[in-house]
């Protein structure tokens, strides 16, 4: 009967029902999802590897690795210094945009004024030159990159914040200020800008008196940026390295474009 089974493992081994190699799993920031996700279709299509890409934040992007989940996690921030167990590739880069209707008359928000309208001083636009209207207060969920980095600019701690609408993805937050004339919310520049230019009706405010724009990502002025980063435990295997050289070639810097994104230097 050992014989037997010995046998068996050996003959499913050889069919391809071992180990596999041909698959990635890629989990993390809703930021970068999208985009791998088109990366992941090309390198598929190159090599015929699997790549299943998966979001859900940053921090899960980080847990996964960590506990052997994913082979590679998206992380749209760098690393904490408590994370050196890690190593990050850097991709692209972007910003944080706060984004209101379409129709919201209110050209800018300076520090202060955001910070009044997060943490319930500042409940109606009036009060910052727009209609009299209440303000609905969108703000991210925790474990998201964009809400961190939010918070640590403008100086705020999240349980000061007074939130109508709590979201995660990106797309959720842009929805909800396109739909709601009164909202303010904060996502991802090169989403909003790629959802802006489609005709969502949302407007990016400018930050500091700096357009919320990737060219002004590009050209280091915009004063909320972040890194896009692929994260590994340690150092990446044979396949993920594959992977993440291909992510930072020049083969797929039209899809970082395309996304808004500024890809990193080759």
């Amino acid at each position: 009967m050992t014989r037997y089974w010995g046998i068996l493992v050996l003959i499913l081994t050889l069919a391809g029902c071992g180990p596999r190699t041909d698959k990635l799993v890629i989990t993390g920031s809703s930021t970068m999802a999208p985009v791998i996700a088109e990366v992941a279709e090309r390198y598929e299509a190159e090599t015929g590897v699997q790549v299943d890409v998966q979001s859900g934040g940053t921090g899960r992007g980080i847990s996964d690795v960590r506990q052997g989940l994913a082979d590679i996690g998206m992380a749209s921030r760098a690393l904490h210094p408590d994370e050196d167990d890690l190593t990050a590739f850097i991709v692209a880069q972007d910003g944080i945009a706060l984004i209101v209707h379409r129709d919201n008359p209110v050209p800018a928000l300076n520090d202060d004024q955001v910070r009044a309208i997060y943490q319930g001083g500042t409940d109606n636009w009036s009060a910052v030159g727009g209609g009299d209207r209440p303000i609905t207060v969108v703000n991210k969920a925790e474990g998201r990159s964009t809400l961190e980095l939010f918070l640590a600019y403008f100086q705020l701690d999240n349980r000061d914040v007074q939130a109508d609408v709590v979201i995660g993805e990106n797309q959720q937050g842009i929805k909800a200020v396109a739909g709601d004339p009164a909202a303010i919310g904060y996502v991802s520049i090169g989403s909003a800008e790629y959802e802006a230019e489609a005709g969502t009706p949302i407007r990016l405010l400018p930050l500091s008196g700096v357009a919320a724009r990737i060219e002004t990502v590009n050209a280091k002025r915009y004063p909320l940026r972040r890194e896009l980063n692929l994260v590994v435990d340690g150092e990446p295997g044979d396949a993920g390295r594959a992977f993440i050289d291909f992510a930072h070639s020049a083969a797929v810097a039209d899809l970082y474009r395309d996304h808004y994104f500024v890809p990193a230097q080759r």
